[in-house]
């Protein structure tokens, strides 16, 4: 039995009667009367434990806490369980780890104690504000849907948040963990990678916001906080390539979308058309995030930290709202003179908070001139001039290599003569150095041959980020309309001198989505970019196999290896590199000679799809064997579920859509995930469309309408005529209601539409791939 609380955002008053607003600060007597067997966990520490009886005799025990600090009431929380802890003190703060017995006995939690206490100690000195509390709980529970929470002196996690396994040599585990734990203490003052640094969170705690339209000042400080922790406790971790990578291209991605909100919206608009818990989002902790890290930029780490410390000395167990941060900031900027802002903080920081979306920017070089337009898609003919949004926009820059002061863009369009360009081509500007803006750059064509040029001749003469983002820039500018397809290729030329994995792994996505794998093949231009492409990766490809071979621990510390080699050397195996292939094979066979044996984890799942899809039976038998051994771990099942739909034989798929029908075999949820799998193969498409109809019946009492809508997303990917939309429309029209019906055939029509302009598209590539494949 366990009992753990979550009350953010409005759950307190489903507990105890409240005025459950986070301005309504209060001190709160918690006593818990509880099973003898237990143990009672609150914010503050028990400082009574006693006995009573209850009508019928039995004993009950009662644990009285220490009054709390003056706090909002979605922080009270309680824990009753009959966890294990281990502990350490620092600087006076008790600092305890609770956990299943056998998890705290197994070392699992041992991590986290040794980084809370320091992470801690970073925060207090940066901010100057000492932690209030004697005490601090972290409570690891083996099913949160919340993933960390942030309650004062009593932090809940996921386990898989707050325990690292002695045994997991990854470090992308550890530094998930860093940062996850460092977030929740930044807010008690100030997904995997996130959760560590949530102990960042405790400056919400101290300071917190008016109502929950300004929540962003919380999550979004916290989120920017968090990555300066995590590279404090783990100095191997480059913080800015992941907090780019994780952090900022994501959100990127989705803030452009019509009906996205902005970052701060008015209570009323919240009150009238939001659900409370749709703001606990990308929008509040990323792009808080990246707009904090712009605006630490622009400042200097040293004023933003002179402010911040002002404001959480002045609201300290109060309430604020984003003007009182701006007021702050402003103090610290009126009393030097460093620093030049072109208009007030507040006018600033306003465009990005108040407004929805972001700006790209336009450059000419032969004029020297920029204009900024908000990023939309220019394909929908409804999103064209229906905003004449302007931000105020710090640009960083360099010339040809060297970094040129910061520039101010405070209106649509202006000239910055120290931008004209020369007629010489190793004269290059590059805009927004280091993703420090949260914007897009769109150049012109004179500048990004330069640009294309100096990557074949000089990669490192741009910053990695940099070059991240220039070529996720113009994949981006391709996909909304504002250039063509051909104008980002050309940036992909240079790739075989790329030594970085993340910025590998943003071409990739973008040259190979996962969800085109399957159909790709069947088009002209997979041998046009399979010759491309494996020219360039073999690099990168013979650098990590080198290690997959000799040596795979001395990656520990490499943090894109353990997240992105997977993509690298799937890709490889799917564009037929022999060498791939091959080295599935035999790690594949090593481990049916020894099942004991463990295939890398980084490269775990590519090898054993691959593994089955060059083997036979024999191959596929033995992943059948292992997936039912008893001690294989949720993840292992996974991982084997996926890989036997890889069989390349018709009747291997066909046998184990039939195996995934037995309840003796499967616990019924995996059946449909078996059919999700194989329908995204290329063969296996058909054969599972096929075993669907055969057996809807019977799908359809166990799943209900649900399955047949993930199937028909995925069928959607290979339909490219009216023909092949009618043939699934005989199925559905019978077994579906008429509103799902109609649903369902604007889903298919759209999808028809999407794959004639992915067709339109790919033959573009193909058409660049056969002039330039031989470069």
């Amino acid at each position: 039995m366990l009992i753990a609380s979550q009350l953010e955002p409005t759950y307190a008053r489903t507990v105890y009667p409240c005025f459950d607003e986070p301005a309504m600060k209060a001190t709160f007597n918690i006593r818990i009367v509880h099973d003898p067997s237990y143990v009672a966990l609150s914010n503050m520490p028990a400082i009574d434990v006693s006995e009573m009886k209850d009508e019928n005799g039995s004993l009950w025990t009662v644990t009285t806490f220490n009054t709390s600090l003056k706090m909002s009431t979605y922080l009270t929380a309680f824990v009753i369980c009959d966890f294990d802890y281990v502990t350490r003190t620092e600087r006076g703060n008790e600092i305890r780890i609770w956990a299943r017995k056998e998890a705290v006995k197994n070392g699992y939690v041992d991590y986290a104690l040794n980084i809370t206490g320091p992470i801690f100690s970073f925060l207090e000195d940066l901010l100057n504000v000492s932690y209030p509390l004697p005490k601090t709980d972290l409570v690891a529970l083996p099913d949160f849907g919340a993933g960390a929470m942030e309650n004062w002196g009593l932090m809940t996690f996921q386990e898989s948040s707050l325990m690292y396994l002695p045994s997991d040599k990854f470090t992308s585990r550890k530094a998930m963990i860093a940062i996850i734990v460092s977030h929740e203490l930044g807010h008690q003052a100030c997904e995997m990678l996130r959760h560590f640094l949530f102990l960042f969170k405790w400056f919400g705690n101290l300071v917190t916001m008016n109502w929950w339209n300004d929540l962003w000042l919380n999550e979004g400080l916290a989120s920017y906080f968090e990555y300066l922790g995590a590279t404090f406790v783990e100095p191997k971790l480059s913080l800015d390539k992941i907090f780019y990578d994780h952090v900022v291209q994501p959100v990127l991605r989705e803030d452009n979308e019509i009906g996205v909100r902005s970052l701060s919206e008015s209570e009323d608009k919240i009150k009238g058309s939001f659900s409370l818990m749709s703001l606990f989002d990308s929008i509040t902790y990323n792009k808080g995030a990246s707009i904090t890290w712009m605006l630490s930029g622009f400042l200097t780490e040293k004023l933003f930290i002179k402010a911040l410390t002002l404001y959480l000395k002045e609201f300290s167990f109060s309430n604020a709202n984003q003007d009182d941060l701006w007021t702050h900031i402003q103090m610290v900027v009126d009393s030097q003179d460093e620093v030049q802002l072109p208009a007030s903080v507040k006018q600033i920081m306003d465009s990005w908070t108040c407004q929805n979306g972001f700006p790209v920017l336009t450059l000419n070089l032969t004029t020297g001139t920029i204009t900024q337009e908000q990023f939309l898609n220019k394909k929908n003919e409804n999103s064209t001039d229906s905003y004449n949004n302007t931000w105020i926009i710090p640009i960083s820059w360099m010339r040809n290599g060297s970094s040129q002061p910061l520039m101010w863009l405070d209106k649509g369009s202006k000239m910055f003569p120290e931008m004209q360009v020369s007629e010489s081509e190793y004269d290059w500007i590059l805009l927004n150095v280091n993703l420090s803006g949260y914007y897009r750059v769109n150049y012109d064509q004179l500048n990004l041959k330069r640009l294309a040029h100096l990557l074949e001749n000089d990669p490192k003469a741009i910053p990695a980020v940099s070059r991240f983002q220039l070529i996720d820039d113009v994949f981006a500018l391709t996909q909304f309309g504002y250039i063509q397809i051909e104008t980002a290729l050309e940036l992909t030329k240079y790739l075989a001198r790329e030594d970085e994995l993340f910025i590998w792994n943003m071409v990739l996505l973008n040259l190979v989505p996962e969800n085109w794998e399957s159909t790709l093949k069947n088009y002209e231009v997979y041998p046009l970019l399979k010759k491309y492409l494996l020219k360039r990766m073999l690099p990168i490809y013979h650098y990590y196999a080198g290690f997959i071979h000799q040596n795979v621990d001395a990656l520990e510390d490499d943090y894109f290896a353990q997240v992105y080699l997977e993509k690298l050397f799937a890709t490889a195996c799917w564009l037929g590199l022999q060498d791939c292939l091959n080295l599935s094979s035999e790690l594949y066979a090593k481990w049916m000679d020894d099942p004991e044996y463990k295939i890398p984890f980084l490269i775990r799942r590519t090898v054993s799809c691959y593994g089955v899809a060059v083997g036979s039976d024999k191959e596929w038998n033995f992943a059948w064997e292992m997936y039912n051994h008893t001690d294989s771990t949720k993840e292992d099942k996974d991982i084997l579920l996926s890989a036997m739909s890889c069989a390349k034989e018709s009747w291997l798929l066909y046998r184990y859509l039939q195996y995934g029908l037995s309840d003796t075999l499967f616990s019924s949820n995996c059946t449909s995930i078996i059919i999700l799998y194989v329908v995204a193969k290329d063969i296996g498409h058909r054969i599972a469309w096929e075993f669907v109809t055969e057996n809807w019946p019977l799908l359809s009492e166990r799943y209900g309408k649900e399955l047949l809508h993930d199937v028909l997303k995925v069928m959607g990917r290979f339909v490219n005529t009216d023909v092949q939309i009618q043939e699934l429309q005989v199925f559905y029209n019978a077994t579906l209601e008429e509103d799902e019906r109609e649903a369902t055939t604007l889903l298919l029509e759209f999808t028809k539409s999407e794959n004639m302009e992915r067709r339109q598209q790919l033959i573009k590539i193909a058409n660049w791939l056969q002039k330039n494949v031989d470069d």
